[in-house]
């Protein structure tokens, strides 16, 4: 299928690895001039090599952290007309609510919430005006089914949700649309982190949680960045301006839920 979207542009946060990767790679091979942000330089130009390698795409870099106000001074610089924005940034730690400080919140708060908005303060109207506009923020499976170690995770995301939920129905009538995918169980550093945090919480090896995690997940896998981004690509498309305000769920099948 032709997405519809060759030719358009796309600032991809956190995108040197990963799902912003995944994300970054898909948009690229419909023919989508990306800018990639990520805080690691050597990473981040590596990434860019492999996706101009194979897909021919204009990939520019921007070494930054998008969570600071001079790191998105520097992404918009980069890219300051977006026709798509792919909102993305590492999560919080996990850990016991009772160990959190107001700073550790106010950090999560920061990542999860508040830089995604500025984000889409900055780029929306232009959208607006050309009649174009794809906003999807990569947030959590916890979204729908929250873990208590991830409650920094939990609370921030939540926040941008609800922002969200509000947004989409004023902007889709421009034809910009705002979404929200939330990963399950991906290969990724984070969820590496995530699983060796609890192992350790309960002293047992790294590899026999993964094990426990894995054979959770009805499709008996981990999922693949690749599949994460194929699933951001479509709804970036030309066909899903449509669907606005939703938050799309990839976990294999493991939320056991209807709704």
């Amino acid at each position: 299928m032709d997405l519809g979207i060759e030719g358009k542009s796309a600032l991809v946060c956190a995108s040197s690895k990963g799902l912003g990767r995944g994300c970054a790679f898909a948009l690229a091979r419909e023919g989508v001039a990306v800018t990639l942000v990520a805080r690691g330089a050597e990473v981040l130009e590596q990434t860019a090599a492999e996706i101009r390698a194979a897909t021919g795409a204009v990939v520019n870099t921007v070494a930054a952290d998008i969570v600071t106000a001079a790191g998105r001074a520097a992404a918009l610089a980069a890219c300051p007309q977006p026709d798509i924005l792919v909102n993305n940034a590492g999560g919080p730690p996990p850990g016991d609510f009772r160990d959190w400080s107001r700073e550790d919140w106010l950090a999560a708060l920061d990542a999860n919430m508040l830089a995604p908005i500025e984000l889409i303060k900055a780029t929306v109207d232009g959208m607006i005006a050309r009649r174009f506009g794809r906003i999807v923020n990569i947030t959590s499976g916890a979204g729908k089914a929250p873990s208590d170690v991830r409650g920094l995770s939990n609370g921030a995301r939540c926040g941008l949700t609800g922002f969200v939920a509000g947004l989409a129905r004023k902007t889709v009538a421009h034809n910009v649309t705002i979404n929200n995918l939330l990963p399950g169980f991906f290969d990724t550093e984070r969820i590496a982190t995530v699983i060796g945090s609890q192992a350790k919480a309960r002293g047992v090896p790294y590899e026999q949680l993964l094990a426990e995690r894995i054979a959770t997940i009805p499709a008996g896998r981990i999922g693949k960045p690749e599949e994460f981004g194929a699933a951001c690509a479509w709804l970036c498309s030309a066909q899903a301006g449509y669907i606005t305000g939703q938050n799309w769920l990839l976990d294999g099948g493991a939320y056991p839920g209807t709704f």
